[in-house]
């Protein structure tokens, strides 16, 4: 018998089994964050507290050293455009699937009644005169704008148009009941911090004619909440060097919540993914103690404008000075064309050591390389001089800001390489 295949098989199959668990214990985080019962993570529902216990609780297990005075909570307050209540769209009667069919736009205040649809194409409204023309035609009307790759347009025309449909969504000093879009781009949701002044509803329905349309039927509750109440998750591990040097590893695990009662967005990639990974770091430190303090903290508000972030940096747990790096996580379900590096170019050294140990170890086909992006919640602290890279991961599904993100659909290709390559970063960082 050759003792040391049997050692290599052995070892081989501990490894294996090792990763099953991690795999496991990811999907079934990923399937909790995204379940109904976290009702999308946002601000409905008190989405976004049920979400941060859950994630609290998992510290706890790790037994994480709380940064808040004994709690892993740290509150702060932001607005939100809430859709709480009732949200159905009938054109012509006919009633349309929320979220599939349509989306109400995130800043659109409530709406009820039925109203009459004047169709218009995007040459009415490529002048100022069209557009004012226009606009006191419709008065009581709703506006349905054909928004469809039509025929050539210069390029003043294009931008007179932009600038035409960005007036019909917010100018406040039109007088017309609302907008619809009609439209064969991807329906992609968000949620912001302010109501606008009238309603605006974007379709893309392939069996409706724009032009066919000649009644709009909305009973659409909204509610502008102006001091909300969320709240970060941090957490610590004391390092093995005694030095007060700091690594932090960061996730946001907000997302954008319900769109009415029946309709909630649950986010698989965006970010139940990054904060699964972080929850796995926190995990592996655990039992492999960390050489630097290590704090992981859980960011709500990163889709209403990185406000947990920035909130944690105006009132930080930590001494800003004192971290040595720090690494958000954000969109790391998939990795079949490998993964990015924010800031990469800022911090090359450090790009470099991640680049070496991939080829070193062949573990996500590439790492590319990317400058600064203010898109994650990285950016408050690069901002406060920290060191900093957003890492996100490329290819596989393109589900984002939709009802399609989910977790039975998001591939996880790259997870447990991608796990082992940071592992690797953190454990040789000098």
């Amino acid at each position: 018998m050759n003792y040391k295949f049997l050692l290599i098989a052995i070892f081989a199959l501990q490894l294996h089994t090792l990763f099953a668990q991690d795999m496991a214990y990811s999907r079934k985080v990923i399937q909790t964050l995204t379940s109904p019962q976290f009702h999308g993570r946002g601000y409905v529902e008190k989405g976004d507290q049920i979400a941060s216990a859950f994630i609290a609780a998992e510290f706890k297990k790790s037994r994480l050293i709380p940064l808040n005075k004994g709690s892993y909570f740290q509150d702060f307050d932001l607005s939100v455009n809430t859709f709480p209540g009732k949200v159905e769209v009938k054109l012509n009667g006919k009633l349309l699937k929320t979220a599939v069919d349509y989306l109400v736009d995130a800043a659109s205040p409530a709406v009820h009644g039925t109203f009459h649809v004047i169709s218009v194409q995007r040459a009415d409204i490529n002048t100022p005169e069209k557009l004012v023309a226009l606009v006191k035609k419709a008065q009581n009307s709703f506006l349905l704008l054909d928004d469809r790759p039509g025929v050539a347009e210069s390029v003043a025309d294009e931008r007179n148009i932009a600038a035409a449909v960005q007036a019909l969504r917010t100018n406040d000093e039109f007088d017309f009941k609302g907008l619809i879009v009609f439209t064969n781009e991807k329906l992609t949701w968000t949620t912001l911090t302010y109501q606008n002044a009238r309603p605006v509803i974007s379709v893309n329905k392939k069996d409706l004619n724009p032009l066919d349309i000649h009644t709009l039927s909305l009973n659409i509750d909204a509610k502008l909440v102006p001091h909300y109440k969320t709240r970060n998750v941090a957490g610590m591990l004391k390092g093995s060097s005694g030095s007060d040097s700091t690594l932090v590893i960061t996730a946001h695990y907000d997302h954008l919540g319900l769109l009415g009662k029946k309709t909630y967005f649950p986010g698989a990639n965006d970010n139940a993914s990054g904060t699964t990974l972080m929850l796995n770091l926190m995990k592996h430190y655990a039992t492999h103690q960390p050489k630097y303090n290590t704090v992981f903290i859980a960011f709500s508000g990163e889709e209403i404008g990185l406000l947990g972030a920035k909130a944690f940096v105006k009132n930080p747990l930590i001494d800003l000075s004192k971290i040595k790096f720090l690494v958000n996580f954000d969109l790391a379900g998939t990795g079949e064309e490998g993964i990015k590096v924010v800031n990469g170019t800022i911090f090359k050294n450090q790009f470099d050591q991640i680049v070496h140990l991939n080829s070193q170890y062949k573990l996500v086909p590439k790492v590319e390389i990317r400058g600064e992006a203010c898109k994650s919640d990285h950016c408050p602290f690069y901002k406060q001089g920290v060191p900093s890279f957003f890492i996100y991961t490329m290819g596989g599904i393109q589900a984002y800001h939709d009802v399609y993100d989910r977790a039975e659909t998001l591939p996880l290709t790259e997870f447990a390489n991608y796990f082992q390559l940071m592992v690797k970063f953190f454990d040789t960082y000098p």
